[in-house]
């Protein structure tokens, strides 16, 4: 995967023709409409997902977006097919990252939801990237319970990904959780048996953070849209540090993780120098 390039041109007249625009979430994400994950999504039996080298991307740079898809974050992925993803992707590629191959998760919780945990594959091109974002089902499920499943971004980054940034290069990739809710603090081993199809052992929030550290860098991006959100931002502040960055307004994601990306892509030269880039100028539809 990840063997094709992102086309800003080419996604703004795709962006036209489909009208995302104007479309309703369940007019573009059709597994709304079936109220069920898309096959292709499920991840039992998955071994891994792969970011590997190619002659389009000779250094691929791994990241990983894991969507909070519970009630109160629907409207993310839907921001991102109308206008975020572009955004995101445009300003990546003005500042030299062109290599990066990305991968959409979909995160419920493993206590209440018919499907905790989707996975898409790595991929660098607009029309993959759409298509494995619009596959996503957004349902809108959670609980009253004690936070969301990130922590399973965690657990398949760490034991289901391999990518020629760590294997060849030892370069870390950067894995994204975005999210209003705290982490749940346990995956017990009966759960990832039931999503996964294997596994024996529970894993605390530490261990599986322990592990995911081994090949990511981890953030969390905090939309503080309510009390209980900012509350939960108390807990990743703890955890994180300063990898857990908070936003007051959705809309300004793709920023935050152009920001992060550019930043800890790996050059010759050390860090990449963002502080020239406009998003305004960025075409997006």
């Amino acid at each position: 995967m990840g063997g094709t390039r992102y086309n800003l041109s080419k996604r703004a007249l795709k962006a036209q023709k489909e009208g995302y625009a104007s479309k309703s979430i369940n007019e573009i994400f059709k597994q709304n409409r079936e109220r069920r994950a898309h096959n292709s999504m499920n991840p039992n039996g998955v071994d891994f997902r792969e970011a590997r080298d190619s002659e389009v991307h000779p250094n691929s740079f791994p990241i990983i977006l894991a969507l909070d898809v519970t009630g109160s974050m629907g409207h993310i992925p839907h921001d991102l097919i109308k206008e975020g993803l572009p955004k995101l992707m445009g300003g990546i590629i003005q500042n030299g990252a062109e290599d990066v191959a990305l991968l959409f998760l979909g995160i419920g919780d493993h206590e209440c939801d018919s499907y905790p945990l989707q996975v898409g594959q790595f991929e660098s091109g607009d029309e993959e990237l759409d298509m494995w974002l619009t596959r996503t089902y957004i349902e809108s499920g959670g609980g009253g319970n004690a936070g969301e499943s990130y922590l399973l971004s965690w657990y398949f980054a760490a034991f289901h990904t391999r990518t020629d940034a760590f294997e060849k290069r030892n370069q870390k990739g950067i894995l994204f959780t975005i999210g209003d809710e705290p982490n749940l603090k346990h995956l017990p081993a009966s759960a990832i048996q039931e999503i996964m199809g294997s596994g024996q052992q529970t894993f605390s929030e530490m261990e599986l953070f322990q592990e995911v550290q081994k090949k990511y860098d981890v953030f969390h991006i905090s939309v503080n849209h309510s009390g209980r959100a900012i509350q939960a931002e108390k807990g990743w502040k703890q955890l994180l540090g300063d990898n857990c960055i908070s936003v007051s307004d959705y809309r300004t994601i793709p920023e935050v993780i152009t920001k992060v990306v550019c930043e800890n892509y790996p050059t010759a030269s050390g860090k990449t120098d963002i502080s020239g880039v406009n998003f305004d100028d960025i075409e997006m539809l």
